[in-house]
């Protein structure tokens, strides 16, 4: 895919791949050029999640009682 989907549309070809690949009547080559593109667009996908995260603020009140941003921290 040469052009840049946004997020939505490159899971939606992501879906597509997936049910593609799920047929077992496709060549194994065809088979392997699909699993090529999804890696890449997983591997997109998610370095834009990691850069949303990054960006995502939490309001939290200090022990003052003001409301403060803090960056977001993942549980993982």
């Amino acid at each position: 895919m040469e052009q840049k989907l946004s997020y939505e549309q490159a899971l939606e070809r992501l879906t597509q791949i997936i049910r593609a690949m799920e047929n077992d009547k496709i060549p194994l080559e065809q088979s392997l050029a699909l699993y090529e593109e999804g890696v890449g667009i997983v591997r997109r996908l998610s370095a834009e999640l990691d850069d949303a995260e990054r960006k995502i603020k939490i309001l939290q009140q200090n022990a003052q009682g003001e409301i403060v941003a803090v960056d977001f921290v993942s549980e993982d």
